[in-house]
């Protein structure tokens, strides 16, 4: 009879509660080779995400099945080394972008901008899905068009929302890639958006996926806060999300209680 070479972790159990890399167990003094190119594979998958170009064909193409026009712009970054290498690049919108952008219309209760930040495939897999449920929330807010940026990173909605007069900028990015979840959507909300604002100004809605925050759910918070950004005139650290707790008491199910 053969014997397992793999020593198995007690806390196995756990594994079936999170995709994280707990209680693998481990041969000699070593990882399982099973674990060891799991997590390879799941390393590629990662840097394939941060590298990968956004297609704005589709997107647009999903954006108007939706009924949304969409405009295209690029920031200041030229190249994805460049993007990389260089953040500010990042936040700030090229000539050229900047110039299409001049002749749009002003005036607007809420701006929706898609960058694909560090992760192409969360847009490419949950950008569409996501204003699938929250544009029938909207009801009531003027929209300016929908904006798509490539090379972006979060702190170019605040100039986009500024150039199109928008008293709220929502700006959906792919995020930095972790080893479990290469696909993760962000939601960054700013109140009175302008060129030289820093994070505490903005509220974040994070790990927005199948596997992680569902659409609905993420859809709720970003509509409870923008709400009540425009109700009290700001943003960031002065806006507490207080959906949940409005919404009454909620029962979550504790492993460690056995609930």
């Amino acid at each position: 009879m053969t014997r397992d070479p793999v020593t198995a972790n007690p806390w196995g159990a756990l594994r079936a509660l999170t995709p994280a890399r707990i209680a693998l167990g481990r041969a000699g003094v070593s990882q399982p080779t099973v674990p060891h190119l799991e997590f390879q594979m799941a390393h590629a998958r990662a840097r394939k995400a941060v590298g990968l170009a956004l297609d704005t064909g589709a997107l647009q193409q999903g954006l108007a099945d939706l009924g949304q026009r969409a405009m295209v712009l690029q920031s200041a970054a030229e190249s994805r080394a460049a993007y990389l290498q260089r953040p500010d690049l990042g936040r700030q919108l090229g000539h050229a972008s900047r110039e299409a952008l001049a002749g749009a219309p002003k005036g607007h209760d809420l701006a929706i901008v898609i960058a694909d930040g560090l992760s192409a495939t969360a847009i490419a897999q949950n950008a569409l899905p996501f204003l699938q449920v929250l544009l029938p929330a909207l009801e009531g807010w003027k929209l300016a068009p929908l904006t798509i940026v490539t090379q972006g990173r979060v702190a170019i909605g605040d100039e986009i929302g500024a150039m199109l007069s928008a008293q709220i900028v929502a700006v959906l990015i792919g995020e930095r890639p972790g080893l479990s979840s290469p696909d993760s959507l962000g939601l960054y909300l700013t109140h009175g958006p302008r060129p030289g604002l820093t994070d505490e100004a903005r509220n974040c809605i994070s790990n927005v996926r199948p596997a992680g925050l569902g659409y609905p759910e993420a859809a709720h918070k970003l509509v409870f806060l923008m709400t009540e950004a425009r109700r009290r005139g700001l943003s960031g650290v002065d806006l507490k999300d207080e959906a949940e707790a409005l919404a009454g008491p909620a029962i979550r199910p504790n492993f460690l209680l056995g609930g």
